[in-house]
């Protein structure tokens, strides 16, 4: 079949939006004109219906019409069998968290046919803080279990879907966007990323030998199971000193172990540590090996401006020292920063038109809360625009 098949039609039309999805679920080439703003396709239209603007209207290469075909219709003028191949959504989101559950939200309330792809848990990096202080609407606090219920139940409330996989790779195919993953493979006209990102390992010795047998990442998932120890805390900025507070509730005593000579978290986070008589703060340390057999034992200190070591035996290990983003799968796909972080314009879309990032995954982002909710709510709205002009 030689030539693009043309759709005439407006953004609005249920019914052009479900042919435009028919023809892109079997992979065949089209034209999208947008009556409300092409006057000559406008003119066409009122002069194939007899003066009326009755959309869809479709145009096959060989000069025959349809108007407001149905898709078995369509499929028999095509040759095609008339069930699609495989689902085909206006928008995958890939990544459960703020970010991705926010744009969810917006995305289902403006009629758009929404997936969103998740790997572990709803709620990222939320779901596994202890207290919230700082999002917006709860002057008390709000657990991050709590909150990511609460946004699961509203996204499933306007119908969003929910698949748990991980993404393996990224395809751009004509019109459609492809994710694949563990699970299979999910088809849709936009895609945004909002994979987040991961805590940061020290790469030492017998880091990689004891993790979940006395090095920890998560203070809320694993703080309980050392109570009355003492713990010491490797990092210095708001993320070691929050998450050094949650722990002082099971804890003896924290020590944080800092490679510079202060803490890099806010004032008031500093005040709270100095003031605290359960906290303690190990200036210009680093962790330079980590020993024990079956679990961990003793951890090695350095004193990086004196050159000393010493080697303690801390009841366990937490490390807070950054995140790195979970951005593996699009190496060679996306544009990335030189840190692995998502670069993208002032629309939140990345290198691939249609595919769009937001939240901690994208370089620039604040990494907090409240900020990933909105760059969430700011993507649904640049992704509707986007579809609208297709």
């Amino acid at each position: 079949m030689n030539g693009p098949i043309k759709i005439y039609g407006a953004p609005w039309c249920l019914d052009c939006n479900r042919v435009k999805k028919f023809l892109g679920q079997n992979m065949l080439n089209f034209e999208w004109i947008d009556i409300e703003n092409d006057p000559v396709g406008k003119a066409f239209v009122l002069q194939l219906n007899q003066g009326k603007p009755v959309i869809p209207t479709v145009v096959m290469p060989d000069g025959s019409v349809l108007v407001q075909p149905t898709n078995v219709e369509l499929a028999q003028k095509l040759g095609l069998p008339g069930d699609p191949r495989a689902p085909l959504y206006d928008l995958v989101i890939v990544g459960g968290g703020p970010a991705g559950l926010t744009t969810a939200l917006y995305a289902a309330r403006e009629g758009l046919d929404t997936l969103v792809l998740e790997k572990t848990t709803l709620g990222g990096q939320a779901a596994i803080t202890e207290w919230i202080d700082n999002y917006p609407g709860f002057p008390e606090g709000v657990g991050g279990v709590d909150l990511s219920q609460r946004m699961e139940e509203q996204v499933r409330r306007f119908g969003v879907k929910i698949e748990y996989a991980e993404a393996l790779s990224l395809e751009r195919q004509e019109r459609r966007r492809l994710v694949h993953t563990d699970a299979g493979v999910f088809s849709a006209w936009t895609l945004l990323i909002a994979t987040g990102s991961s805590y940061r390992r020290l790469g030492v010795p017998g880091e990689d030998r004891f993790i979940g047998r006395g090095i920890h990442y998560c203070a809320t998932c694993d703080g309980p199971f050392y109570k009355d120890k003492d713990i010491l805390v490797i990092g210095g900025g708001n993320s070691a000193v929050e998450e050094g507070f949650f722990l002082t509730k099971y804890a003896s005593r924290v020590t944080l172990a800092v490679r510079k000579g202060e803490l890099r978290a806010s004032q008031i986070l500093k005040e709270k540590v100095l003031s605290s008589p359960k906290m303690a703060v190990m200036y210009h340390t680093e962790v330079k090996e980590l020993r024990g057999n079956k679990s961990l034992e003793s951890v090695v200190l350095r004193d990086n401006q004196t050159g000393e070591e010493q080697e303690v035996r801390p009841g366990g290990v937490f490390v807070f020292i950054g995140l790195d983003p979970n951005t593996q799968w699009l190496k060679g796909t996306l544009d990335l920063d030189e840190y692995g972080f998502i670069i993208t314009g002032k629309t939140l879309q990345t290198s691939i038109p249609g595919v769009y990032a937001a939240g901690d995954v994208r370089a620039g982002s604040t990494k907090q809360v409240a900020s990933a909710a909105g760059e969430g709510a700011t993507a649904a709205l640049m992704i509707r625009a986007y579809l609208q002009e297709d």
